[in-house]
């Protein structure tokens, strides 16, 4: 009796019976594509455990692997996770928001995976497991892997996340049209002595999906905590021109914030920016510029843009 896995599932193995028709035979040492199962790659003769080590394949986690031309974030690590997961566990959380349009768990996060009471399992290193309820009808199957659905998910990235990163990941989901709004509220409205209702209840109100990046996101929450609420997406009009829009402002203050990632400072963006901001400022505009080291010290941040409201 031969055991062989399914076509780009190492890991989810299926018998054939005597009888069945003859598996052909594998060539030894063939090149892997995908994420695999070391051990079971082995025992069907895929790769000799020299070669394992020897090429450049790479781990995701304590015995699974992928092959080397694949780009490493986290949600190909939650690829290899599921392969290990038993029976009516999930891929969950902040890593489950990948397939709901949040892909913003970093690589090097642990992977979140949740489980019923009745399914034991603790997982291999850089996996967090969580006991909670869960159904079958809390789980789809999304490109072969088993994830929460987005309303599941949604509630438990709520309930395990810090605020922030929560709210970020929340905004992504809407935005997305993966995620109702207003079924998320519905589903609060029936928590009641539900596990994490307390953190979802804080969450919920803070969401909005005209953020157009978890550190804008990130960046608003923070304001709003501290009862600077701005306007995400603002469209900033001069005598009836349209001069820009802009990741967070005050109208009448005429202030703006603007976070600017990686893409900010490529070439033809320098230029476009500082079109843009110039033409912002001699409309008599202030700008607050920031970029990812001023998200280390969001306080900071705060006391800006609060100094910056009260001296216009």
């Amino acid at each position: 009796m031969a055991i062989l896995a399914e076509p780009g599932a190492w890991g989810r193995r299926r018998r054939r019976w005597p009888g069945s028709r003859q598996a052909l035979p594998v060539p030894r040492d063939r090149h892997l594509t995908g994420v695999f199962v070391g051990s079971h790659a082995i025992a069907e003769g895929r790769l000799t455990r020299e070669r394992l080590r020897s090429l450049s394949y790479r781990r995701l986690v304590q015995g699974v692997y992928a092959d080397p031309a694949l780009d490493v974030d986290h949600q190909l690590r939650a690829r290899g996770v599921a392969l290990l997961l038993p029976s009516g566990a999930a891929i969950g959380g902040h890593s489950a928001a990948a397939w709901h349009g949040a892909a913003f768990a970093g690589v090097h996060e642990a992977v979140t995976v949740v489980r019923p009471a009745e399914v034991e399992w603790k997982g291999p290193r850089q996996v967090r497991v969580h006991r909670t309820d869960l159904t079958a009808a809390d789980i789809d199957v999304l490109d072969g892997v088993p994830v929460t659905n987005a309303l599941r998910t949604a509630w438990d990235v709520a309930a395990l996340e810090p605020l922030a990163t929560a709210v970020a990941a929340l905004d992504a989901m809407v935005r997305s049209r993966s995620l109702e709004l207003s079924e998320l509220a519905r589903s609060l409205e029936r928590g009641t002595g539900r596990w994490g209702v307390t953190r979802v209840r804080r969450a919920v109100p803070l969401i909005d999906p005209r953020a157009e990046s978890a550190p804008e996101s990130r960046v608003r929450v923070a304001l709003v905590l501290a009862g600077l609420s701005p306007e995400p997406q603002l469209d900033v009009l001069h005598h009836g021109e349209f001069l820009g829009r802009v990741d967070l402002g005050w109208a009448e203050a005429r202030l703006a914030v603007e976070y600017e990632g990686e893409h900010h400072f490529t070439g033809t963006q320098i230029a476009r920016d500082d079109v843009r901001y110039a033409r912002l400022r001699a409309a008599g505009w202030r700008i607050i510029r920031l970029s990812a080291a001023d998200l280390r010290d969001l306080d900071s941040v705060v006391v800006r843009v609060r100094e910056a409201l009260a001296a216009r």
